[in-house]
């Protein structure tokens, strides 16, 4: 699909076909004030129109160079990520590939046409055992898994760039999406309850799940790895200069029910 916005800044999502991708995508369109151009490798999985969409593999820095430069964006919202933290563990170099390869390809690519350039990075940067818990901005990092550590270099890459950045740091995203490769902990709680099945879900962690639309609004059990103990944001400078203020666990719940209802319907 293809559209045509004149002097409209055109915003770049990457892994537009995720969960957050999806979210990000849906909330600009609704917007109108950006052309938005949505990526994703392999064909694309989002619903409805206003928007293009993109096929691009982030981790061939040649395809990336093509496409960027073809498309030119004002703004680049790198969201695509191998986030399944096992996965990272067990494939470290599919994960360094996806999580700063992709990235830094990224970041070349945009600092050639001055871009905007927003990274969505992770809780999973910390440890949640220093004592630091719940963090701010100013927290000083020390992941406990690869996959932190690699979200983690993928932020060191952004700082030192000479892009103007911005990194927006996430926890538990859950929601409900279009042909989601992957499920989150909400849906898959609720899968389990429906078919009779019973769940086992760890006691020894604390984190502040975040709906997706917050997230996408915020920018505009073996276990292979260890995962940190207990995590979540101080949010106070986004509430007091954006007006920032995501729903409760409760609302966010209520929604997603919403939302399910109406899938179904």
């Amino acid at each position: 699909m293809s559209i045509q916005q004149a002097n409209k800044p055109k915003v770049l999502i990457t892994g537009a076909n995720g969960l957050l991708g999806q979210k990000l995508v849906e909330q600009l369109v609704q917007k109108g004030n950006f052309e938005v151009i949505a990526t994703g490798r392999g064909p694309c999985r989002l619903k409805g129109k206003g928007f293009l969409y993109e096929s691009l593999d982030i981790e061939q820095g040649q395809n990336v160079d093509e496409v960027i430069g073809k498309l030119s964006p004002e703004v680049i919202i790198h969201g695509a990520a191998m986030t399944h933290v096992d996965e990272c563990e067990l494939n470290q170099e599919a994960c360094y590939r996806a999580n700063v390869t992709a990235t830094q390809n990224l970041i070349s690519a945009a600092e050639k046409i001055n871009a905007h350039f927003i990274f969505v990075s992770t809780d999973f940067i910390f440890s949640g055992t220093d004592g630091q818990n719940p963090y701010d901005e100013e927290a000083s990092p020390d992941p406990v898994n690869y996959y932190g550590e690699t979200k983690l270099i993928g932020e060191n890459l952004v700082k030192s760039s000479k892009l103007k950045w911005a990194i927006a740091r996430t926890v538990l995203v859950y929601g409900i999406a279009q042909d989601l490769s992957r499920s989150n902990i909400i849906l898959w709680v609720k899968s389990s309850l429906e078919q009779g099945k019973e769940i086992q879900v760890v006691d020894d962690q604390v984190r502040t799940p975040t709906l997706a639309e917050d997230l996408a609004t915020g920018c505009i059990f073996t276990q292979s790895a260890k995962r940190p103990m207990k995590t979540g944001f101080i949010i106070e400078k986004a509430r007091k200069q954006l007006g920032y203020e995501p729903k409760t666990f409760r609302a966010g719940i209520g929604i997603l029910a919403k939302q399910i209802i109406l899938a179904r319907s």
